[in-house]
């Protein structure tokens, strides 16, 4: 692997490029003009063209997306037509799907999942897990959260709104009781409190990825939870079934952008715990990290920002490396948190 392109030049695409052309070829693919200074060129392009789609990817060994999740398809069907690697960050769960089945005839990396969660969050829990002889639960907490919340939602869009819409409408899967079921985003709210702040966690789509796959039989309770300040999923109930604007997506994401733009000054929760039995013994693993901004070569990024980056980037070096599969479709539990963390770009998670 030596040429990679990145599509999408927003504020996690551009920090991506920024991370990979350390070591690789890199060339950014954007329809509108980069918001930031980059050090590798940016094709203008639209992927909705599949001429353009396919000529342009032609030319590289790997793909990275960056791009929403409804874009992803047509750029992970085309890298499966080429024989490209092909990595994103979706939390989608049908367009992860689609992508599996091109995985079992694929002749290179499908790794879809490779942001926050679903991927860094299960390479965390799945590490967790490894440590015990019997498992019982395994629970997974991620919050992108502004530092310094105001207003009733106490949230900002740092995150792309679309996936944002996405995992608050969608079916989560989780196993409970031993079962495997889909249980309604927004819903199963709990309190957790970090360092002496209360926080609300509750159930949002795509955030495990293909662990409840993974884990079948071997665990009691599964499931994941996004973190935020009390409050929030009251009203994002209120705004998508009480004001019936469910099927209303994009004037959502319209309202939702406007009303709260992303703050330089955030904080990424990365919380899991596993519970199970060490031999006889019944214990309990956490783990806990809060992720804030860092100067990446001179320049400040969002914990959102760099953390989703890092991730996906870390994932890119060890299939290049050959410490992961060469082919086919990538679960990230099945990818050691160590070997992550002995990346260039894992390193940022130590």
């Amino acid at each position: 692997m030596k040429k990679v392109l990145v599509v999408g030049m927003g504020k996690v695409g551009s920090l991506v490029g920024i991370l990979l052309n350390k070591r690789f070829t890199v060339t950014g693919f954007e329809k509108l003009p980069p918001v930031y200074d980059l050090p590798f060129p940016v094709i203008s392009g639209d992927v909705s063209d599949e001429a353009t789609l396919r000529q342009t990817l032609a030319g590289f060994d790997a793909v990275v997306s960056c791009l929403p999740y409804n874009l992803n398809l047509p750029i992970a069907t085309t890298a499966w037509q080429l024989g490209l690697h092909y990595f994103d960050l979706t939390e989608d769960v049908p367009t992860t799907t689609a992508i599996r089945l091109m995985a079992e005839t694929a002749k290179a990396v499908m790794a879809p999942q490779c942001g926050l969660a679903p991927g860094l969050i299960g390479i965390v829990g799945a590490d967790l897990a490894k440590r015990f002889t019997k498992l019982r639960d395994i629970e997974l907490r991620v919050g992108a959260l502004p530092r310094y919340p105001n207003g009733l939602l106490g949230y900002s869009f740092t995150w792309s709104p679309a996936g944002v819409i996405n995992e608050y409408l969608n079916d989560c899967e989780v196993i409970s009781n031993g079962v495997f079921k889909t249980v309604p985003a927004l819903d199963g709210i709990e309190v957790i409190n970090i360092e002496g702040q209360e926080f609300e966690a509750f159930s949002t789509s795509g955030g495990l990825g293909t662990m409840c796959e993974t884990y079948a039989g071997q665990v009691d309770t599964l499931n994941y939870k996004t973190i935020r300040y009390p409050g929030h999923a009251k009203l994002m109930r209120f705004l998508l079934y009480e004001l019936i604007l469910k099927d209303k997506r994009v004037l959502v994401e319209q309202i939702l952008t406007e009303a709260k733009p992303p703050v330089q000054a955030d904080v990424v929760y990365v919380y899991a715990v596993v519970e199970g039995w060490k031999g006889a013994v019944l214990e309990r693993e956490e783990f806990y990290r809060a992720y804030h901004p860092r100067e990446i070569d001179g320049k400040p990024w969002r914990a959102i920002s760099w953390t989703t980056a890092g991730s996906v980037a870390a994932v890119v070096e060890l299939v290049a490396d050959g410490l992961l599969p060469q082919k086919g479709f990538i679960k990230q539990e099945d990818i050691p948190f160590e070997r992550l963390l002995a990346t260039q770009n894992g390193a940022f998670f130590k």
